[in-house]
């Protein structure tokens, strides 16, 4: 597999690195921008303070940064350019009255005033013009001061002008091939995502987060649209078809008045377990038990309803229906595709323009999970544990072994116990053949003693595998 192979199958992967963008999920925020306008390209003073989290490696900061802060035209505004010179291509003559449209081929950059981009993860990202990147938990309380602190010094829990517009989240956990247990983590990963966003955004902000389509994926949806007036899932062009991924799209939040979200560690059950212990310890009722809570339930529903109905053919039919399940309550999201369909299909193998040359990474990952792991390899000699001048050590340690050995010396009983190990020599050294019965026979060289091979040969010969004959 050459260095070009991935280019070949994935064409977004090929215009990340020739568009210079750090990865190529950065085309997935354009295309959801070209449907759902994420930013305000209409009104640009609606969007102009943005949260970025779980950012490394820092695509979507980055595009971000080249919109808002560069006014560079992606998204929603290149679509509309489109479109205009389209509508000019189709109407060459203008009317009296009719004011033609200023349309040239050189890009206008139309930066934004007063844009602040707050980006946050664990992981380590590189520097990106007007972002201000903290390393932080978004899982942690302390977190939210400290973004709205990196927006404004003179930040105020109290004061709506501090607000955020946009919070966007690309995170998703180190997937594990357990399809159940990596959707409810990425479930408990939104979940934390939505919190510190309800903290934070202004009323009215937008949220667009990672969601993987599982089972009960609609009960997440129903629970966003009880605190955003739109809530919408998109699937970009540039995320694969055979991809359980999707994107939600909140638009119009509405704060719910008397309750605050708070920030806490869902993967935790034993929480609630030591707060029971705590209720106790002061004095308190304690923490009903989980058990009980369901037996109280169980002893609260209604018996299922039973009718019958009988078909013409004769067949009676049996139809049972829950009084406890009320239907109206269920609400299923809009399910859309974003992204211009004469796009590249992220699914489908291009072939690569004549004399085309691979690029390297943007930005290749500065601190990688698998980093401590390689480094202790070189340590130990090598990516595969040696290197080659470990490898010519032992190839001369081993045919200075081999020189010892002759054909009178040649015992079958301690080669099938501890094996031979020969070096083949280029300049017609000792060699290895096994004859047709399946026994061992050693020829020394004309020499008489085999002689060392020669040192690029040595460089590059594996060892070779230890022979045994037959009993």
């Amino acid at each position: 597999m050459g260095k070009s192979s991935k280019d070949k199958r994935d064409a977004y992967y090929r215009l990340a690195k020739e568009q210079n963008w750090r990865a190529r999920s950065a085309f997935k925020l354009i295309q959801i921008d070209e449907k759902f306008d994420l930013f305000s390209y209409e009104d640009p003073k609606q969007c102009t303070r943005v949260v970025d989290l779980c950012a490394a490696p820092g695509s979507w900061s980055q595009v971000l940064s080249r919109i808002l802060i560069k006014g560079e035209s992606y998204g929603r505004r290149a679509w509309m350019e489109r479109q205009a010179k389209l509508h000019a291509a189709q109407i060459p003559n203008v009317g009296d009255g009719v004011e033609a449209l200023n349309i040239t081929e050189e890009p206008i950059l139309k930066p934004r005033e007063n844009v602040k981009i707050v980006a946050l993860d664990l992981q380590p990202m590189s520097p990106l013009e007007g972002v201000t990147i903290l390393k932080a938990d978004i899982t942690h309380p302390s977190t939210v001061g400290r973004v709205l602190k990196a927006l404004d010094q003179d930040w105020d829990e109290n004061n709506e002008t501090h607000r955020v517009d946009l919070v966007i989240s690309d995170g998703a956990p180190d997937v594990t091939g357990l399809h159940d247990l990596d959707i409810y983590i990425q479930a408990q990963l939104l979940y934390s995502a939505l919190t510190l966003a309800m903290k934070i955004l202004r009323k009215g902000g937008k949220f667009v987060a990672k969601i993987f389509r599982g089972k009960d994926v609609d009960l997440i949806y129903a629970q966003l649209k009880l605190v955003f007036d739109r809530v919408s899932v998109a699937k970009p062009r540039s995320s694969r078809a055979s991809s359980i991924e999707a994107f939600v799209v909140c638009e119009g939040y509405k704060p719910v008045e008397g309750w605050t979200p708070k920030i806490e560690n869902y993967m935790a059950p034993l929480s609630h377990l030591r707060q029971g212990e705590n209720d106790l310890k002061g004095g308190g009722q304690p923490s009903p038990n989980p058990g009980d809570l369901n037996e109280t339930a169980d002893a609260a529903r209604l018996p299922l309803k039973q009718s019958r109905r009988v078909r013409d053919d004769g067949i009676t039919e049996l139809t049972f229906e829950d009084p406890n399940v009320d239907e109206r309550v269920r609400w299923i999201a809009p399910f859309l595709a974003c992204g211009d369909l004469s796009a590249f299909d992220s699914d489908a193998t291009y072939e690569l323009p004549p004399g085309y040359v691979s690029l390297d990474p943007v930005q290749p990952p500065t601190e990688p999970p698998y980093k401590d792991a390689i480094e202790r390899k070189r340590a130990e000699g090598g990516a595969y544990g040696k290197t080659k001048h470990e490898d010519k050590g032992k190839a001369k340690a081993s045919t200075s072994h081999t020189s010892k050995v002759n054909s009178n010396d040649f015992d079958p009983v301690s080669a099938k116990e501890g094996g031979v190990n020969m070096l083949l020599s280029a300049a017609g050294g000792a060699n290895i053949l096994s004859s047709a019965a399946g026994g061992v026979n050693i020829l020394s060289s004309a020499a008489g003693e085999p002689q060392e091979a020669d040192e690029n040969v040595e460089a590059n010969a594996k060892p070779s595998p230890t022979i045994q004959p037959n009993a």
